[in-house]
């Protein structure tokens, strides 16, 4: 194996970058740190297009969560070219409630972006849901903060040969929450599948977040038709209000609608 290029993705300052340097004790690793979301996807970007792609990306599972009580968070300031600078907020990802993603998020969102970086989430506590969601969106490992050096090393090598590491402490916890999971979601496409093709087009526009008026516009439809087939949704789906219709489809899988998609097809569905 050659040298190993690690990311660190941590917005509290000491902690990111005194991790970075004891890493970049060892012999074969190279080490970035990125403060935030966005300058951890910039470092990966810039590193793809110059040929030094990143292997693992060490991130934080509280990123943007606050520091504990009286340890204050600052942007890590140790980063790979001035286009991945941390501290800037302005630039940072957020969700759509406008909060800083957490590395939870984060691992998904580089998982779609770059496949081929592995990625280890760092927390300060064993949580076995948090654990769970961060395998399911791609994580090769959950690490706690405090570990040796010797051990993050060993889990960053092997993540590197395509293995799973979880402190043996969650494994009965994670398999629990991935179990009830897979339930909830077998469960969730049962209910999506029993809608009609023109439900579940509505569906789509709700998890896009379209209101009513917005989806009669899209799907050549009256409002009173719209309202219709929605309240046949929430009645199919069991649920009684549109986000937790939402919820329901984004735990069967069901992403929101190709706006130009439903303009396109808007008057072929019955």
């Amino acid at each position: 194996m050659g040298r190993i290029r690690v990311l660190v993705v941590d917005d509290h300052r000491i902690f990111a970058e005194s991790l970075a340097a004891a890493l970049a004790s060892e012999q074969d690793v190279d080490v970035a740190v990125a403060g935030n979301g966005s300058a951890a996807l910039r470092c990966l970007e810039r590193g793809a297009a110059e040929g030094r792609r990143y292997d693992v990306m060490l991130v934080d599972a509280d990123l943007g969560a606050g520091a504990p009580e009286g340890v204050p968070r600052q942007p890590a300031a140790r980063e790979a070219a001035p286009q991945a600078r941390g501290g800037d907020p302005r630039g940072e990802v957020r969700t759509p409630e406008g909060r800083a993603v957490d590395g939870v998020t984060l691992v998904g969102a580089v998982r779609t972006a770059q496949a081929g970086v592995r990625a280890v989430v760092l927390a300060a506590r064993d949580d076995p849901r948090r654990a769970a969601a961060a395998l399911q969106a791609g994580a090769s490992g959950w690490l706690a903060k405090d570990c040796s050096l010797s051990r993050l090393l060993s889990v960053v090598r092997g993540v590197l040969r395509d293995e799973t590491h979880l402190p043996p402490a969650l494994l009965t916890g994670v398999l629990r929450e991935l179990t009830a999971t897979r339930k909830h979601r077998t469960e969730s496409q049962r209910l999506v599948e029993s809608l009609t093709p023109r439900e579940r087009e509505v569906l789509r526009c709700m998890v896009a977040g379209l209101g009513r008026k917005a989806v009669a516009e899209r799907l050549f439809l009256s409002p009173h038709t719209v309202r219709t087939h929605m309240q046949n949704v929430l009645g199919k789906l069991g649920v009684h209000s549109t986000l937790a219709a939402v919820a329901l489809a984004r735990r069967a899988g069901v992403g929101p609608a190709d706006l130009g998609e439903v303009v396109e097809r808007g008057g072929q569905l019955a």
